[in-house]
């Protein structure tokens, strides 16, 4: 008698990932539209807590209400919750209660949650996952202890919770912040002269931004003792930016009355070096991004849509990406027939998908961007105008959260392209492409003429 097997339904890393994060948007949504989680007791608009789940689930940091005066504790932890799954990871997050609940986990577990970092390689399945949560609550817990000794002096007990959801929202890179009991939407202009928050804060970032895989180089290297090629671009990619960035807001915003100019030099050098690591994918304002000139703006926009290292808490196209554009460009130049990258040969399939997320990337935005301006309410041109909605739709993308206006300006139909925005840069434009496309053998074995081409 034959026996017949059922058919296992399987989701590949792309899908698992994409209905993980609708999962918790959803779920994050309905919390905060509970009355319990507004100030006023109140229901909020579904919209806006829709917005909002978006903003913190996606580590964006975009909000239509200031997280303080708007939210109510509950809301806030809502808010805290949201933004530490996310930048965790969905996946990373359920593969961690299967390992401490001594739950066996298959290969394929593995390779969906190391598809949520962008990482094919599952060795160490169990024990990156178990570290991964580990050093990141450490690192939240050090930056919380060293932000309460400037928050809790000046709030008193409310200054420890401050502490608690800054330090998470740094360290994923969300960029929400409770300073709006100093000015509502102020995010970290207040904090202007107090190194204490803001090197800290900065810190918090950086380490999120370099990624888990950087962090398990460091962790191996006294046995291996050497970096890996990612670990090498990441970190040098990361420092260029870092200095370039430092430099060009202290140029740029120089003699900008509104932003720098009145600032002490050693003040000064802080806030552009927080500026610098801010923008890239944190989102706190410590200057007023509306208040720059649209020089820094746009230089702004670029530092945003590059962002930060694959498989951390941070968005934008990533480092490593803009680094095998640059690898790619040098190679042809110097007449050479493989990129090359600190002496390394890069895989092709490495280069098609550096083109591919570039060019995915740029539509998204370019089309959010449009939208976006044409979808204005009559008569705010002046106050949004192509710049800085410009400037909010690389910021959606990018997971970066700062706002030049064009957000708050923005009608129902706007914040909608926005949510999806948000959605497909924590993503990837890739993975979402992926989960939507039927994979299909059927042209594997097809062999097809060569072709020519002129280029440029």
């Amino acid at each position: 008698m034959p026996i017949f097997k059922k058919a296992s339904k399987r989701f590949d890393p792309a899908r698992t990932l994409c209905i993980g994060f609708l999962i918790i948007i959803a779920l994050g949504t309905l919390l905060l539209w509970l009355p319990i989680s507004s100030r006023n007791m109140k229901a909020t608009p579904i919209f806006d807590c829709l917005f909002t789940a978006t903003s913190a689930s996606c580590v964006t940091g975009l909000s239509v209400y200031d997280t303080y005066l708007h939210w109510s504790l509950f809301g806030q932890i809502v808010i805290a919750l949201l933004i530490q799954v996310g930048g965790l990871g969905f996946v990373t997050i359920i593969t961690f209660f299967n390992v401490a609940a001594g739950k066996k986990l298959g290969y394929r577990t593995l390779k969906n949650a190391a598809g949520d970092f962008s990482e094919s390689s599952v060795e160490g399945g169990r024990s990156i996952f178990i570290r991964i949560i580990k050093y990141s609550l450490i690192f939240e817990l050090c930056g919380a202890l060293i932000l309460a000794f400037d928050l809790v002096p000046r709030f008193g007990g409310y200054g420890v919770w401050m502490s608690i959801f800054m330090s998470i929202s740094a360290f994923c890179n969300a960029g929400f912040d409770l300073l709006g009991m100093t000015g509502e939407g102020s995010s970290l202009i207040s904090a202007q002269n107090h190194p204490i928050i803001l090197i800290t804060l900065a810190l918090l970032i950086i380490i999120g931004g370099l990624g888990f895989i950087v962090w398990e180089n460091f962790l191996s290297f006294k046995d291996k003792r050497k970096f890996s090629l990612h670990t090498k671009t990441v970190l040098f990619m990361t420092g260029i930016l870092i200095i370039g960035g430092t430099l060009f807001y202290m140029i740029s915003e120089r003699n900008n009355p509104a932003t720098m100019r009145n600032m002490p030099f050693g003040e000064r050098l802080i806030n552009a070096f927080f500026a610098s690591v801010s923008t890239r994918t944190a989102g706190f304002d410590n200057l007023g991004m509306g208040d720059m000139n649209e020089f820094s703006q746009m230089g702004t926009v670029l530092l945003m849509f590059i962002g930060a290292a694959p498989g951390s808490t941070g968005g934008g196209i990533k480092v490593t990406t803009v680094m095998v554009m640059i690898a790619t460009v040098a190679s042809y130049m110097r007449n050479k027939n493989d990129v090359e990258l600190f002496r390394h040969k890069l895989d092709k399939m490495i280069i098609y998908r550096t083109l591919v997320i570039s060019v995915l990337s740029m539509f998204a935005v370019a089309l959010c961007f449009g939208f976006l301006y044409f979808s204005m309410p009559k008569g705010t041109e002046a106050d949004a105008g192509a710049v800085q909605c410009l400037f909010d739709a690389v910021s959606a993308f990018s997971t970066a959260g700062l706002s030049a206006g064009a957000t708050a300006l923005a009608g129902t139909a706007g914040r909608i392209l926005l949510i999806f925005t948000m959605f497909i840069g924590r993503v990837g434009p890739v993975s979402i492409v992926m989960s939507l496309v039927m994979k299909s053998g059927s042209r594997k074995n097809i062999v097809v003429p060569d072709g020519q081409i002129l280029i440029g």
